[in-house]
Protein backbone atom coordinates (compact mmCIF):
# COMPACT_ATOMS: atom_id res chain seq x y z
CA UNK A 1 0.00 0.00 0.00
CA UNK A 2 1.47 3.21 -1.43
CA UNK A 3 -0.76 5.68 -2.31
CA UNK A 4 -2.42 8.69 -0.84
CA UNK A 5 -5.78 9.88 -1.45
CA UNK A 6 -6.72 13.38 -2.28
CA UNK A 7 -10.46 13.60 -1.24
CA UNK A 8 -11.40 17.75 -1.44
CA UNK A 9 -9.61 19.27 1.13
CA UNK A 10 -9.02 15.67 3.31
CA UNK A 11 -5.51 13.59 2.56
CA UNK A 12 -5.32 10.32 3.43
CA UNK A 13 -2.13 7.88 3.59
CA UNK A 14 -1.95 4.93 2.16
CA UNK A 15 -0.99 3.36 5.66
CA UNK A 16 -4.02 5.09 7.08
CA UNK A 17 -6.05 3.85 4.73
CA UNK A 18 -4.64 0.66 5.20
CA UNK A 19 -4.71 0.58 8.90
CA UNK A 20 -8.91 1.36 7.86
CA UNK A 21 -9.08 -1.63 6.05
CA UNK A 22 -7.72 -4.12 8.13
CA UNK A 23 -9.91 -2.66 11.12
CA UNK A 24 -12.97 -3.28 8.51
CA UNK A 25 -12.05 -6.85 8.14
CA UNK A 26 -11.97 -7.32 12.25
CA UNK A 27 -15.30 -5.33 12.47
CA UNK A 28 -16.72 -7.60 9.26
CA UNK A 29 -15.58 -10.75 11.23
CA UNK A 30 -17.28 -9.37 14.32
CA UNK A 31 -21.00 -9.61 12.51
CA UNK A 32 -20.30 -13.08 11.00
CA UNK A 33 -18.94 -11.73 7.84
CA UNK A 34 -15.50 -13.36 6.72
CA UNK A 35 -13.81 -14.96 4.12
CA UNK A 36 -15.64 -16.08 1.32
CA UNK A 37 -18.93 -14.04 2.12
CA UNK A 38 -20.71 -11.47 -0.67
CA UNK A 39 -21.05 -8.16 0.48
CA UNK A 40 -22.63 -5.83 -2.06
CA UNK A 41 -21.85 -2.22 -2.32
CA UNK A 42 -23.74 0.63 -3.45
CA UNK A 43 -21.07 4.03 -3.38
CA UNK A 44 -20.40 7.20 -4.83
CA UNK A 45 -16.97 8.05 -5.40
CA UNK A 46 -16.45 8.64 -1.91
CA UNK A 47 -12.91 7.68 0.17
CA UNK A 48 -15.28 5.08 2.53
CA UNK A 49 -15.86 3.43 -1.10
CA UNK A 50 -11.69 2.43 -1.53
CA UNK A 51 -11.96 1.73 2.33
CA UNK A 52 -15.10 -0.80 1.56
CA UNK A 53 -13.07 -1.97 -1.42
CA UNK A 54 -9.81 -3.00 -0.08
CA UNK A 55 -11.40 -3.96 3.11
CA UNK A 56 -13.34 -6.69 1.34
CA UNK A 57 -10.25 -7.93 -0.65
CA UNK A 58 -8.13 -8.08 2.54
CA UNK A 59 -10.87 -9.93 4.19
CA UNK A 60 -11.19 -12.69 1.29
CA UNK A 61 -14.95 -11.37 0.55
CA UNK A 62 -16.54 -10.89 -2.79
CA UNK A 63 -17.93 -7.79 -3.68
CA UNK A 64 -21.17 -6.89 -6.07
CA UNK A 65 -20.76 -3.06 -6.98
CA UNK A 66 -24.08 -1.97 -7.52
CA UNK A 67 -24.87 1.04 -9.94
CA UNK A 68 -26.39 4.34 -7.21
CA UNK A 69 -28.55 4.86 -10.17
CA UNK A 70 -30.84 1.75 -9.87
CA UNK A 71 -33.90 1.63 -7.76
CA UNK A 72 -35.44 -0.54 -5.57
CA UNK A 73 -36.58 -3.58 -8.21
CA UNK A 74 -33.20 -3.64 -10.04
CA UNK A 75 -31.09 -3.61 -6.68
CA UNK A 76 -33.15 -6.09 -4.17
CA UNK A 77 -33.16 -8.48 -7.30
CA UNK A 78 -29.50 -8.24 -7.30
CA UNK A 79 -29.22 -8.56 -3.16
CA UNK A 80 -31.21 -11.72 -3.37
CA UNK A 81 -29.63 -13.67 -6.42
CA UNK A 82 -26.22 -12.85 -5.35
CA UNK A 83 -26.97 -14.18 -1.79
CA UNK A 84 -24.97 -11.10 -0.59
CA UNK A 85 -24.63 -10.95 3.32
CA UNK A 86 -24.77 -7.42 3.76
CA UNK A 87 -25.29 -3.92 2.09
CA UNK A 88 -22.49 -1.24 2.61
CA UNK A 89 -24.57 2.26 0.89
CA UNK A 90 -24.63 5.83 0.97
CA UNK A 91 -27.57 7.19 3.25
CA UNK A 92 -28.80 9.48 0.77
CA UNK A 93 -29.87 6.03 -1.10
CA UNK A 94 -31.39 4.21 1.13
CA UNK A 95 -34.76 5.64 0.64
CA UNK A 96 -34.54 4.30 -2.97
CA UNK A 97 -34.02 0.99 -2.19
CA UNK A 98 -34.54 -0.13 1.44
CA UNK A 99 -38.24 -1.35 1.01
CA UNK A 100 -36.33 -4.24 -1.32
CA UNK A 101 -33.06 -4.76 1.03
CA UNK A 102 -33.77 -8.52 2.03
CA UNK A 103 -33.75 -9.01 6.16
CA UNK A 104 -31.06 -11.59 5.44
CA UNK A 105 -28.71 -8.31 4.72
CA UNK A 106 -26.69 -6.18 6.85
CA UNK A 107 -26.71 -2.69 6.25
CA UNK A 108 -23.78 -0.43 7.37
CA UNK A 109 -24.40 2.98 6.59
CA UNK A 110 -21.91 5.55 5.12
CA UNK A 111 -22.53 9.22 5.76
CA UNK A 112 -21.26 10.97 2.34
CA UNK A 113 -18.08 12.93 2.55
CA UNK A 114 -18.08 16.09 2.04
CA UNK A 115 -17.28 16.72 -1.89
CA UNK A 116 -20.00 14.37 -2.31
CA UNK A 117 -22.22 16.40 -0.02
CA UNK A 118 -21.30 19.39 -1.99
CA UNK A 119 -21.87 17.86 -5.32
CA UNK A 120 -24.92 15.69 -5.22
CA UNK A 121 -26.18 19.19 -3.05
CA UNK A 122 -27.17 16.64 -0.39
CA UNK A 123 -29.24 18.07 2.95
CA UNK A 124 -28.20 17.69 6.03
CA UNK A 125 -30.90 14.98 7.14
CA UNK A 126 -30.03 13.01 3.83
CA UNK A 127 -26.78 12.74 5.42
CA UNK A 128 -27.08 11.00 8.64
CA UNK A 129 -27.48 6.92 9.21
CA UNK A 130 -30.98 6.02 10.51
CA UNK A 131 -30.99 5.38 13.95
CA UNK A 132 -30.37 1.63 15.18
CA UNK A 133 -28.29 1.08 11.76
CA UNK A 134 -25.12 0.61 11.68
CA UNK A 135 -22.87 3.45 10.64
CA UNK A 136 -19.75 3.08 8.71
CA UNK A 137 -17.46 5.50 10.47
CA UNK A 138 -18.08 3.81 14.01
CA UNK A 139 -18.30 0.25 12.90
CA UNK A 140 -15.29 0.50 11.49
CA UNK A 141 -13.23 2.81 14.26
CA UNK A 142 -14.67 0.55 17.52
CA UNK A 143 -12.37 -2.22 15.69
CA UNK A 144 -9.20 -3.36 16.54
CA UNK A 145 -7.26 -3.80 13.29
CA UNK A 146 -7.33 -7.65 11.72
CA UNK A 147 -3.73 -9.00 12.55
CA UNK A 148 -4.39 -12.48 11.03
CA UNK A 149 -3.32 -14.86 7.76
CA UNK A 150 -3.26 -13.24 4.28
CA UNK A 151 -6.78 -14.44 2.97
CA UNK A 152 -7.50 -15.38 -0.60
CA UNK A 153 -7.64 -12.68 -2.85
CA UNK A 154 -11.51 -13.45 -4.49
CA UNK A 155 -12.63 -11.00 -7.72
CA UNK A 156 -15.55 -8.89 -7.83
CA UNK A 157 -19.05 -10.25 -9.11
CA UNK A 158 -20.23 -7.74 -11.63
CA UNK A 159 -23.82 -8.36 -12.75
CA UNK A 160 -23.93 -8.53 -16.38
CA UNK A 161 -27.17 -9.47 -18.17
CA UNK A 162 -28.48 -10.84 -21.63
CA UNK A 163 -31.69 -10.92 -23.58
CA UNK A 164 -33.51 -12.07 -20.49
CA UNK A 165 -33.55 -8.67 -19.01
CA UNK A 166 -32.09 -10.54 -15.48
CA UNK A 167 -28.69 -9.60 -14.78
CA UNK A 168 -26.50 -12.48 -14.32
CA UNK A 169 -23.87 -12.32 -11.36
CA UNK A 170 -20.41 -13.50 -12.68
CA UNK A 171 -18.67 -15.29 -9.77
CA UNK A 172 -15.18 -16.65 -9.91
CA UNK A 173 -13.35 -18.58 -7.74
CA UNK A 174 -10.29 -17.10 -5.57
CA UNK A 175 -7.13 -16.38 -7.48
CA UNK A 176 -4.03 -18.93 -7.38
CA UNK A 177 -0.38 -17.01 -6.49
CA UNK A 178 0.19 -17.05 -10.09
CA UNK A 179 -2.92 -15.50 -11.29
CA UNK A 180 -2.36 -13.16 -8.82
CA UNK A 181 0.95 -12.56 -10.93
CA UNK A 182 -0.29 -12.15 -13.99
CA UNK A 183 -2.92 -10.50 -13.11
CA UNK A 184 -0.91 -7.43 -12.64
CA UNK A 185 0.75 -7.79 -16.02
CA UNK A 186 -2.53 -7.87 -17.33
CA UNK A 187 -2.85 -4.40 -15.25
CA UNK A 188 -0.03 -2.85 -15.93
CA UNK A 189 -0.29 -3.63 -20.06
CA UNK A 190 -3.93 -3.13 -20.45
CA UNK A 191 -4.80 -0.21 -18.33
CA UNK A 192 -1.00 1.04 -17.38
CA UNK A 193 -1.54 0.57 -13.86
CA UNK A 194 1.98 0.16 -12.46
CA UNK A 195 4.23 1.53 -9.49
CA UNK A 196 4.21 5.10 -8.76
CA UNK A 197 1.21 6.06 -10.94
CA UNK A 198 -0.76 9.74 -10.28
CA UNK A 199 -4.61 9.24 -11.26
CA UNK A 200 -7.98 10.85 -10.67
CA UNK A 201 -10.50 8.12 -9.99
CA UNK A 202 -13.13 9.90 -12.14
CA UNK A 203 -15.18 7.48 -13.53
CA UNK A 204 -17.71 5.20 -11.36
CA UNK A 205 -16.57 3.11 -9.58
CA UNK A 206 -19.20 0.44 -9.33
CA UNK A 207 -18.54 0.23 -13.39
CA UNK A 208 -16.33 -3.25 -13.25
CA UNK A 209 -13.09 -1.81 -15.50
CA UNK A 210 -13.16 1.43 -13.12
CA UNK A 211 -13.31 -0.98 -9.98
CA UNK A 212 -10.60 -2.72 -10.63
CA UNK A 213 -8.36 0.34 -11.91
CA UNK A 214 -9.36 2.27 -8.82
CA UNK A 215 -8.33 -0.96 -6.22
CA UNK A 216 -5.12 -1.82 -8.23
CA UNK A 217 -3.84 1.60 -8.29
CA UNK A 218 -4.86 2.37 -4.53
CA UNK A 219 -2.11 -0.97 -3.97
CA UNK A 220 0.45 -0.03 -6.42
CA UNK A 221 0.05 4.10 -7.05
CA UNK A 222 1.66 6.99 -5.30
CA UNK A 223 -1.22 9.92 -5.27
CA UNK A 224 -5.07 8.92 -6.21
CA UNK A 225 -7.51 11.85 -6.51
CA UNK A 226 -11.38 11.38 -5.54
CA UNK A 227 -13.18 13.45 -7.29
CA UNK A 228 -17.18 12.93 -6.16
CA UNK A 229 -18.49 12.81 -10.17
CA UNK A 230 -16.21 13.67 -13.70
CA UNK A 231 -15.50 17.52 -14.51
CA UNK A 232 -13.87 17.98 -17.80
CA UNK A 233 -12.18 21.67 -16.99
CA UNK A 234 -11.25 20.29 -13.57
CA UNK A 235 -9.60 17.35 -14.93
CA UNK A 236 -7.32 19.03 -17.05
CA UNK A 237 -6.69 21.58 -13.76
CA UNK A 238 -5.97 18.35 -11.82
CA UNK A 239 -3.43 16.86 -14.16
CA UNK A 240 -1.41 20.02 -14.29
CA UNK A 241 -1.83 20.63 -10.27
CA UNK A 242 -1.02 17.22 -9.30
CA UNK A 243 1.62 16.64 -12.09
CA UNK A 244 -0.90 13.30 -12.76
CA UNK A 245 0.66 10.58 -14.99
CA UNK A 246 -2.50 7.59 -15.65
CA UNK A 247 -5.93 8.02 -16.00
CA UNK A 248 -9.18 5.54 -17.14
CA UNK A 249 -11.81 7.47 -19.23
CA UNK A 250 -14.34 6.06 -21.50
CA UNK A 251 -15.26 8.07 -24.53
CA UNK A 252 -18.10 10.01 -23.17
CA UNK A 253 -15.45 12.16 -21.17
CA UNK A 254 -13.31 12.27 -24.08
CA UNK A 255 -15.85 14.08 -26.22
CA UNK A 256 -16.62 16.34 -22.88
CA UNK A 257 -13.09 16.94 -23.02
CA UNK A 258 -13.00 18.26 -26.82
CA UNK A 259 -16.25 19.98 -26.36
CA UNK A 260 -13.76 22.20 -24.04
CA UNK A 261 -13.86 25.75 -25.47
CA UNK A 262 -10.36 25.97 -27.08
CA UNK A 263 -8.86 28.20 -24.62
CA UNK A 264 -10.01 26.23 -21.61
CA UNK A 265 -7.87 23.09 -23.91
CA UNK A 266 -4.67 24.76 -24.10
CA UNK A 267 -4.64 26.43 -20.78
CA UNK A 268 -3.09 23.67 -18.86
CA UNK A 269 0.32 21.75 -18.85
CA UNK A 270 -0.73 17.56 -19.82
CA UNK A 271 2.78 16.76 -20.48
CA UNK A 272 2.69 14.80 -17.31
CA UNK A 273 0.20 12.11 -18.51
CA UNK A 274 1.86 8.92 -19.90
CA UNK A 275 -1.06 6.66 -20.35
CA UNK A 276 -5.25 7.05 -20.85
CA UNK A 277 -7.05 3.54 -20.45
CA UNK A 278 -10.19 2.72 -22.23
CA UNK A 279 -12.58 -0.15 -22.10
CA UNK A 280 -16.33 -1.61 -22.46
CA UNK A 281 -17.76 1.01 -24.48
CA UNK A 282 -15.87 1.29 -28.35
CA UNK A 283 -14.70 4.79 -28.84
CA UNK A 284 -15.53 6.27 -32.38
CA UNK A 285 -11.88 6.66 -34.52
CA UNK A 286 -12.36 10.56 -34.91
CA UNK A 287 -12.81 11.13 -31.36
CA UNK A 288 -9.63 9.30 -30.24
CA UNK A 289 -7.68 10.82 -33.15
CA UNK A 290 -8.83 14.62 -31.81
CA UNK A 291 -7.48 13.04 -28.04
CA UNK A 292 -4.13 11.54 -29.83
CA UNK A 293 -3.46 14.79 -31.41
CA UNK A 294 -4.41 16.87 -28.15
CA UNK A 295 -2.66 14.28 -25.56
CA UNK A 296 -0.36 12.63 -27.87
CA UNK A 297 0.38 9.29 -28.07
CA UNK A 298 -1.18 8.47 -25.03
CA UNK A 299 -4.45 6.79 -25.44
CA UNK A 300 -5.01 3.07 -25.53
CA UNK A 301 -8.01 1.22 -25.48
CA UNK A 302 -8.69 -2.95 -24.71
CA UNK A 303 -11.39 -5.07 -25.87
CA UNK A 304 -12.73 -6.41 -22.85
CA UNK A 305 -15.95 -7.52 -21.05
CA UNK A 306 -17.18 -8.61 -17.66
CA UNK A 307 -17.04 -12.27 -18.06
CA UNK A 308 -13.40 -11.93 -19.94
CA UNK A 309 -11.89 -9.48 -18.56
CA UNK A 310 -9.52 -7.32 -20.63
CA UNK A 311 -8.33 -9.37 -24.55
CA UNK A 312 -6.67 -6.75 -26.14
CA UNK A 313 -4.54 -3.84 -26.38
CA UNK A 314 -4.88 -1.00 -29.47
CA UNK A 315 -1.75 1.69 -28.65
CA UNK A 316 -2.30 5.19 -30.31
CA UNK A 317 -0.15 3.55 -32.91
CA UNK A 318 -2.46 0.80 -33.71
CA UNK A 319 -5.40 3.28 -33.64
CA UNK A 320 -3.64 5.24 -36.08
CA UNK A 321 -2.47 3.06 -38.77
CA UNK A 322 -5.39 0.97 -38.25
CA UNK A 323 -8.29 2.69 -37.28
CA UNK A 324 -11.24 1.07 -35.44
CA UNK A 325 -8.76 -1.75 -34.19
CA UNK A 326 -9.43 -2.96 -30.86
CA UNK A 327 -5.77 -4.25 -30.90
CA UNK A 328 -4.00 -7.42 -30.16
CA UNK A 329 -4.01 -9.84 -27.30
CA UNK A 330 -2.83 -8.83 -24.11
CA UNK A 331 -0.71 -11.37 -21.83
CA UNK A 332 -3.09 -14.41 -21.30
CA UNK A 333 -4.96 -13.63 -23.37
CA UNK A 334 -7.09 -16.01 -26.11
CA UNK A 335 -8.87 -15.19 -28.96
CA UNK A 336 -10.61 -17.48 -31.70
CA UNK A 337 -12.96 -16.29 -34.37
CA UNK A 338 -15.75 -18.67 -35.32
CA UNK A 339 -18.33 -19.37 -37.95
CA UNK A 340 -22.21 -20.47 -36.83
CA UNK A 341 -20.88 -24.26 -36.82
CA UNK A 342 -17.77 -23.24 -34.12
CA UNK A 343 -15.07 -24.06 -36.95
CA UNK A 344 -12.78 -21.32 -36.75
CA UNK A 345 -12.17 -19.18 -39.16
CA UNK A 346 -9.13 -17.77 -41.75
CA UNK A 347 -7.86 -13.61 -40.78
CA UNK A 348 -10.13 -11.37 -42.45
CA UNK A 349 -13.12 -13.23 -42.03
CA UNK A 350 -15.97 -11.74 -39.99
CA UNK A 351 -17.14 -14.73 -37.40
CA UNK A 352 -18.38 -14.57 -33.02
CA UNK A 353 -15.82 -13.48 -31.35
CA UNK A 354 -14.68 -15.73 -28.47
CA UNK A 355 -11.75 -15.59 -26.05
CA UNK A 356 -11.45 -16.12 -22.55
CA UNK A 357 -7.83 -14.30 -19.45
CA UNK A 358 -6.50 -17.05 -18.22
CA UNK A 359 -5.02 -14.51 -15.65
CA UNK A 360 -8.50 -15.20 -13.80
CA UNK A 361 -10.43 -18.16 -12.94
CA UNK A 362 -13.17 -19.79 -15.02
CA UNK A 363 -16.33 -17.78 -14.33
CA UNK A 364 -19.97 -19.11 -13.60
CA UNK A 365 -23.17 -17.46 -13.46
CA UNK A 366 -24.80 -17.34 -10.11
CA UNK A 367 -27.94 -19.65 -10.07
CA UNK A 368 -27.68 -20.29 -13.87
CA UNK A 369 -24.84 -22.16 -14.93
CA UNK A 370 -27.35 -23.06 -18.06
CA UNK A 371 -26.67 -19.42 -19.07
CA UNK A 372 -23.10 -20.13 -18.81
CA UNK A 373 -23.07 -23.38 -20.56
CA UNK A 374 -24.75 -21.72 -23.91
CA UNK A 375 -21.74 -18.80 -24.13
CA UNK A 376 -19.48 -21.71 -23.80
CA UNK A 377 -16.90 -22.26 -26.84
CA UNK A 378 -14.67 -24.89 -26.27
CA UNK A 379 -13.44 -23.63 -22.65
CA UNK A 380 -13.42 -19.56 -24.52
CA UNK A 381 -16.41 -17.22 -23.94
CA UNK A 382 -18.67 -16.02 -26.40
CA UNK A 383 -20.87 -12.78 -25.23
CA UNK A 384 -22.39 -12.04 -28.74
CA UNK A 385 -19.16 -10.05 -30.35
CA UNK A 386 -18.80 -10.31 -33.96
CA UNK A 387 -15.69 -9.77 -35.78
CA UNK A 388 -12.62 -10.37 -37.22
CA UNK A 389 -8.93 -11.08 -37.10
CA UNK A 390 -6.70 -9.29 -39.33
CA UNK A 391 -3.15 -10.94 -41.22
CA UNK A 392 -0.96 -9.37 -38.00
CA UNK A 393 -3.33 -10.00 -35.18
CA UNK A 394 -5.71 -7.40 -34.74
CA UNK A 395 -8.78 -7.84 -33.52
CA UNK A 396 -11.78 -5.51 -35.00
CA UNK A 397 -15.33 -5.53 -33.65
CA UNK A 398 -17.91 -5.01 -36.45
CA UNK A 399 -21.12 -5.91 -34.23
CA UNK A 400 -23.09 -6.57 -31.57
CA UNK A 401 -24.85 -9.62 -31.83
CA UNK A 402 -26.80 -9.25 -28.74
CA UNK A 403 -29.03 -6.13 -27.93
CA UNK A 404 -26.86 -5.03 -25.14
CA UNK A 405 -26.18 -1.07 -25.74
CA UNK A 406 -23.51 0.92 -24.10
CA UNK A 407 -24.33 4.61 -23.68
CA UNK A 408 -21.59 6.44 -22.04
CA UNK A 409 -19.69 3.83 -20.91
CA UNK A 410 -23.02 1.91 -18.40
CA UNK A 411 -24.10 -1.32 -19.92
CA UNK A 412 -28.16 -0.81 -20.66
CA UNK A 413 -30.10 -4.80 -21.23
CA UNK A 414 -33.25 -3.57 -23.58
CA UNK A 415 -34.69 -6.69 -22.54
CA UNK A 416 -34.97 -5.45 -18.71
CA UNK A 417 -36.53 -2.05 -20.19
CA UNK A 418 -38.83 -4.48 -22.58
CA UNK A 419 -40.36 -6.27 -19.55
CA UNK A 420 -40.92 -2.85 -17.80
CA UNK A 421 -42.89 -1.75 -20.90
CA UNK A 422 -44.89 -4.81 -21.21
CA UNK A 423 -46.57 -4.03 -17.70
CA UNK A 424 -47.27 -0.34 -19.01
CA UNK A 425 -51.48 -1.12 -19.53
CA UNK A 426 -52.38 -0.09 -23.11
CA UNK A 427 -48.83 -1.64 -24.44
CA UNK A 428 -49.40 -5.21 -26.58
CA UNK A 429 -45.39 -5.36 -27.55
CA UNK A 430 -42.59 -2.92 -27.86
CA UNK A 431 -38.95 -2.98 -29.11
CA UNK A 432 -35.75 -1.07 -27.24
CA UNK A 433 -32.41 -0.96 -28.86
CA UNK A 434 -29.50 1.33 -29.49
CA UNK A 435 -29.00 4.17 -31.80
CA UNK A 436 -26.21 6.49 -32.34
CA UNK A 437 -25.38 9.65 -29.70
CA UNK A 438 -22.72 12.27 -30.26
CA UNK A 439 -21.66 12.15 -27.09
CA UNK A 440 -22.95 9.05 -25.11
CA UNK A 441 -21.65 6.55 -27.96
CA UNK A 442 -25.44 5.29 -28.13
CA UNK A 443 -28.85 6.42 -27.00
CA UNK A 444 -32.09 4.07 -26.42
CA UNK A 445 -35.03 4.44 -28.49
CA UNK A 446 -38.16 2.27 -27.98
CA UNK A 447 -41.17 1.42 -30.31
CA UNK A 448 -44.23 0.57 -29.22
CA UNK A 449 -47.45 -1.30 -30.38
CA UNK A 450 -49.82 -0.27 -28.44
CA UNK A 451 -53.20 -2.44 -27.41
CA UNK A 452 -56.22 -1.30 -29.69
CA UNK A 453 -57.82 1.97 -28.67
CA UNK A 454 -54.64 2.71 -26.16
CA UNK A 455 -53.89 6.15 -26.03
CA UNK A 456 -50.32 6.49 -24.81
CA UNK A 457 -47.60 9.18 -25.29
CA UNK A 458 -44.09 9.78 -25.09
CA UNK A 459 -44.33 11.52 -21.47
CA UNK A 460 -46.10 8.73 -19.98
CA UNK A 461 -43.51 5.45 -21.47
CA UNK A 462 -40.88 7.40 -20.12
CA UNK A 463 -42.08 8.32 -16.52
CA UNK A 464 -43.07 4.60 -16.12
CA UNK A 465 -40.15 3.56 -17.20
CA UNK A 466 -38.31 6.23 -14.88
CA UNK A 467 -40.48 4.81 -11.54
CA UNK A 468 -39.11 1.53 -12.20
CA UNK A 469 -35.64 1.73 -13.17
CA UNK A 470 -32.40 3.91 -13.42
CA UNK A 471 -32.68 7.13 -15.18
CA UNK A 472 -30.10 6.28 -17.71
CA UNK A 473 -32.83 3.16 -18.85
CA UNK A 474 -35.39 5.92 -20.02
CA UNK A 475 -35.29 5.57 -23.57
CA UNK A 476 -34.64 9.32 -25.17
CA UNK A 477 -36.72 8.25 -28.48
CA UNK A 478 -40.17 6.80 -28.17
CA UNK A 479 -42.25 5.91 -31.14
CA UNK A 480 -45.60 4.00 -31.82
CA UNK A 481 -46.84 1.88 -34.19
CA UNK A 482 -50.11 0.02 -35.12
CA UNK A 483 -47.48 -3.32 -35.50
CA UNK A 484 -43.70 -3.93 -35.25
CA UNK A 485 -41.93 -5.84 -38.10
CA UNK A 486 -41.67 -9.28 -37.04
CA UNK A 487 -39.16 -12.80 -38.32
CA UNK A 488 -41.15 -15.54 -39.95
CA UNK A 489 -40.53 -17.32 -36.11
CA UNK A 490 -42.73 -14.11 -34.76
CA UNK A 491 -39.96 -12.86 -32.93
CA UNK A 492 -39.58 -8.71 -33.22
CA UNK A 493 -37.11 -8.14 -36.22
CA UNK A 494 -35.22 -5.22 -34.69
CA UNK A 495 -32.51 -5.02 -37.07
CA UNK A 496 -35.23 -3.51 -39.29
CA UNK A 497 -35.94 -0.76 -36.88
CA UNK A 498 -32.69 0.28 -35.45
CA UNK A 499 -30.92 0.36 -39.25
CA UNK A 500 -32.10 3.21 -40.18
CA UNK A 501 -31.33 5.12 -37.32
CA UNK A 502 -26.93 4.08 -37.99
CA UNK A 503 -27.48 4.49 -41.85
CA UNK A 504 -24.88 7.07 -43.05
CA UNK A 505 -23.31 6.51 -39.53
CA UNK A 506 -19.63 4.88 -40.55
CA UNK A 507 -20.10 2.72 -38.04
CA UNK A 508 -22.86 0.00 -36.11
CA UNK A 509 -22.37 0.11 -32.51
Amino acid sequence: MTAAILAGERRVTGAEIEERALRAVAALDGIGIGAGAVVALMLRNDLPALEAMLALRRAGCCAVPINWHFKAEETGYILRDSGAAALIIHTDLLPQVRDAIPDSVAVIAVEPGAPVRAAFALAPDQCRAPAGMREWESFVGSAAPYAGPPRPVVPQMPYSSGTTGRPKGIRRAPLSPEQVALSAEVMRHGLGVEPGLRSSLVAPLYHSAPYVHGLNSLLTGELLLLPPRFDAAELLADIERHRLSHLYLVPTMYVRLLQLPEAVRRRHDLSSIRCVASTGSPCPPEIKRAMIEWWGPVITETYASSETSLITLATSADALARPGTAGRPLPGAEIRIVDEAGNEVPPGTVGTICCRQTALPDFTYVNNEAARRAIDRGGLAAVGDVGYVDEEGYLFVCDRRSDMVISGGANIYPAEIEAVLLTLPGVADCAVFGIPDAEFGEALAAHIQPQPGARLDAGTVRGFVRARLAAYKVPRVVEFAASLPREDSGKIFKRRLREPYWQGTGRRI
